[in-house]
């Protein structure tokens, strides 16, 4: 199989599908997973899809590897990952969303230790709920629903941010409580991948090479970079560029800072290297995004 066959699913890509809520270029809400159109062929998600079975069967491969869907599974696949053979039952019921991945890392900002909690959802892409904690589900996806019609509400983007990343929370104390009783360990890949991200997390700012984090982790570049690869299909590069990308937005949108003192900030060489460096990763200039 080449990449070539490989189809894109994004947010923009189901906007047609979505008849139960949508914001352009940023979510898009499923009140029946049948209409989620993921076809029965190799395809890869960009974004976030996270979706929850209330009744029947389904099943799927992720990355190759079979998952199976009963009522009260959450279902979240990650960006990037590839799906195929997607199958359900005559009687499958459930609620999706799809999430862009530039709302979903503007909304888990300030989510602690996010780490722990994606290579949670990576090694485990479907996990049991108990009753309420389902119902606790519904509600979310009910009021986000609600919330994304509310087309004349001027604040509408803002308050659906502010209710995901409070669904964030809440899905991720779930998440915590099934980390301590799971019996399953780790691989030393994945052990790997979670220390370089934590280490991504708190030195980003400073240190963009990745033979530095090799360092501290005392092991080779290449390892590193084939480690990492291996599990998030992201490069080490990649996901310092996603951090840092992602904390010059953050700080173009919610400061006053001008650019030279966030190139400063940031320990970028001066302002016009900032400027080459998110326009690369962004489309556009520090100026052009933050008058957007």
């Amino acid at each position: 199989m080449t990449n070539s066959a490989i189809r894109d699913i994004n947010v923009n890509s189901v906007e047609s599908f979505s008849n139960d809520g949508y914001i352009e270029n940023d979510i898009a809400m499923f009140d029946n997973f049948q209409n989620l159109p993921i076809p029965n062929e190799p395809s890869r998600i960009k974004g976030l899809i996270i979706g929850l079975c209330l009744h029947g069967k389904a099943q799927y491969t992720v990355e190759t590897e079979e998952r199976m869907i009963t009522k009260n599974d959450v279902i979240i696949i990650n960006d990037n990952q590839v799906t195929d053979n997607y199958m359900i039952s005559p009687d499958f019921q459930g609620v999706a969303m799809i999430i862009s991945n530039n709302f979903f890392n503007d909304a888990v900002k300030g989510v602690n230790d996010i780490s722990s909690l994606f290579i949670f959802t990576r090694n485990h892409p479907v996990f049991k709920l108990d009753e309420d904690q389902a119902q606790l589900v519904i509600w979310y996806y009910n009021m986000l629903k609600t919330k994304v019609n509310e087309c004349n509400n001027h604040f509408r983007k803002d308050i659906v941010r502010s209710l995901f990343n409070t669904m964030i929370y809440d899905v991720s104390n779930i998440i915590y409580s099934l980390m301590k009783i799971s019996d399953k360990k780790r691989s030393r890949a994945d052990t790997i991948f979670t220390e370089f991200i934590r280490l991504v997390e708190s030195n980003f700012r400073k240190e963009r090479r990745v033979s530095w984090y090799g360092e501290q982790m005392c092991i080779t570049p290449k390892y590193l970079s084939e480690t990492v690869k291996q599990i998030s299909k992201r490069t080490p590069n990649e996901w310092i560029d996603k951090y840092v990308t992602l904390e010059v937005r953050v700080q173009l949108k919610n400061t006053a800072k001008s650019i030279k003192e966030i190139a400063e900030d940031m320990h970028f060489p001066n302002q016009s290297f900032l400027g080459k460096y998110f326009k690369e990763h962004s489309g556009m200039s520090p100026s052009e995004y933050r008058k957007s």
